[in-house]
């Protein structure tokens, strides 16, 4: 899973995208995607040198008040200042890793994903170089770690479970990596970034 940036860039779409219905967990079932609270996450791709592509992510702590101890990209909502998904990836990412703006690269976007719980997630790529240092926010964030993108694109690691949540019955995406669960819309977002990055290997 050698991807060049160039080649990830043709395959990812270089403008916010509109909002579509997914068959996904938590499907769109808000009155209106003008509910939803805007939000951006950054799929964070280490590329060391010498080394296969790692995808970042990060555990919530058990303090918070939405999914906590659960597996998630970088980021959160959008706000005022925010000029556009980039930047509010790019701020959350700094506020909750410590990897600053100026080591990311946006290669472009995935598409938007509305949660069961009212957020409208626009999911950012940026390929992140080495030299950043790890400074995660005590409040927000319990762990961070990596996991191989040759994982993440391997059929075999992809699960497809179901069970009731909130009195839904959902069915979603699930991946299990050094006893870390991936589930739910990050699984989500990470079969859309798996199935571009086959658009590469297939081109």
């Amino acid at each position: 899973m050698n991807v060049a940036m160039e080649q990830l860039r043709t395959h990812l779409l270089q403008a916010p995208p509109e909002l579509r219905e997914h068959e996904d967990f938590d499907p769109p079932f808000l009155n209106a995607a003008s509910d939803a609270v805007k939000a951006a996450v950054l799929l964070p791709v280490i590329r060391r040198a010498g080394g296969e592509p790692q995808l970042l992510f990060t555990r919530r702590t058990e303090r918070l008040a939405r999914h906590s101890g659960q597996i998630s990209f970088p980021g959160g909502r959008s706000e005022q200042s925010d000029l556009s998904p980039v930047e509010t990836a790019l701020r959350e990412t700094f506020e909750e890793t410590g990897i600053a703006p100026s080591f990311v690269t946006v290669a472009g976007y995935l598409d938007r994903y509305l949660t069961g719980t009212g957020f409208d997630i626009q999911p950012v790529v940026g390929l992140v170089q080495e030299g950043y240092a790890l400074t995660p926010d005590p409040r927000e964030v319990a762990e961070i770690f990596e996991v191989p993108l040759a994982f993440l694109c391997d059929p075999a690691n992809r699960r497809r479970e179901s069970r009731e949540i909130g009195g839904r019955q959902r069915s979603f995406y699930a991946f299990r990596y050094g006893g870390h669960e991936i589930w739910g819309a990050t699984a989500a977002i990470v079969v859309s970034l798996v199935q571009r990055l086959n658009a590469i290997t297939e081109s």
